[in-house]
């Protein structure tokens, strides 16, 4: 599919996650079959820009394109000068964030918060296209379905974006209200794709190729966008990208390249966030990779307490080398079923 200028490699996108899609993540996702990729949320008030949080979520350093900046706010204004500001540091697509859930986010009128307030969500949509249109950089939307089951709006959002010029919209299947609790419903998505022109990728609940394939049939979505089913599980990508192209399943991988992999981002993560921080902030990484393996509990408890890189590179090495002695394939994942029913 195309986003302006820009065709994807196939329809399997990285989902925008604050501390989890930063560049080496999204490098990674990409090598291994995302056709697309979003940054981490970035703040559009101009006295953050220089920060090391908002310097280290606008990273693209290596990283292949087309290279797209999630950008969040509340003042139209604001938000078009956090794009032009952006594009001038390499970003290629705008994305617009109404779809966070988060009470820090959504307590400022950000993220999902918007969408209670359908002129000032359209003042913000068009001063950023307005803003990027000179530059060629088409501008993308991710929204949630409303803000709570009794306000859905995505349906009048989405029409009134198309109109601005917006070129993309993504939808998560759930309602602010909801946060990430309950099931993901797709039958607002399938309206949303109903009612307007524009490419339309569906997101909330994908951890499979086989619910891939579902939801792109139930909504009839261009694109499908995986979020947290990719935390500690990369490959997901590949996965559902192979049974959307053939129709068959790619065997889970081989426990030697789950461990070359995980070490790699590793290595790569340090290199972003340093040697006092990256060791910290890998750990969580650490514990998606090794959910459900072998002696992942203690493992992960002796992880908690090393300070040092090369000791955690060292670990995670030597647990690895251990996992394998018990197989030399990770298990297959658990999805959920394959479609929950709307409402």
């Amino acid at each position: 599919m195309r986003i302006g200028p820009y065709e994807t490699s196939n329809a399997v996108f990285v989902a925008p996650m604050a501390g989890v899609t930063d560049r080496p993540f999204r490098s990674l996702a990409k090598t291994l079959g995302a056709g697309y990729a979003v940054s981490e949320m970035v703040t559009s008030r101009p006295d953050l820009f220089h920060s090391l949080k908002t310097s280290r979520r606008a990273n693209h350093d290596g990283e292949t394109g087309p290279i797209a900046v999630q950008i969040a706010g509340t003042e139209a204004q604001m938000m078009a000068d956090a794009a032009v500001y952006n594009i001038q540091r390499g970003a290629q697509i705008i994305d617009i964030n109404m779809g966070c859930p988060a009470k820090k986010v959504c307590n400022k009128w950000a993220g999902s918060a918007l969408m209670q307030d359908e002129p000032l969500a359209m003042a913000i949509v068009q001063a950023v296209v307005d803003a990027a249109q000179p530059f060629g950089v088409p501008v993308t939307l991710k929204m949630r379905t409303g803000w709570s089951a009794e306000r859905r709006n995505v349906v009048s959002l989405a029409r009134q974006a198309e109109s601005a010029g917006v070129q993309m919209i993504t939808v998560h299947g759930r309602t602010r209200e909801q946060g990430y609790k309950g099931q993901a419903e797709y039958h607002s998505i399938a309206q949303v794709k109903a009612a307007v022109g524009i490419p339309v990728v569906a997101n909330g609940d994908i951890d499979s190729p086989h619910k891939a394939q579902a939801v792109l049939q139930a909504t009839g979505a261009d694109a499908v966008m995986i979020g947290r089913a990719a935390q500690g599980r990369p490959w997901i990508f590949r996965e559902i990208d192979h049974f959307l192209k053939h129709g068959t399943l790619l065997a889970p991988p081989l426990v030697a390249e789950v461990q070359r992999l995980l070490l790699h981002h590793l290595q790569d993560h340090y290199s972003l966030y340093g040697a006092h921080i990256g060791v910290r902030s890998a750990r969580k990484h650490i514990a998606w990779y090794t959910q459900g393996l072998v002696d992942a509990s203690a493992f992960r408890q002796d992880m908690n307490r090393i300070e040092d890189c090369d000791a955690q590179l060292a670990a995670v090495a030597d647990y690895f080398d251990r996992v394998a002695q018990h197989g030399d394939r990770l298990p297959a994942a658990t999805p959920s079923p394959v479609m929950e029913t709307a409402e």
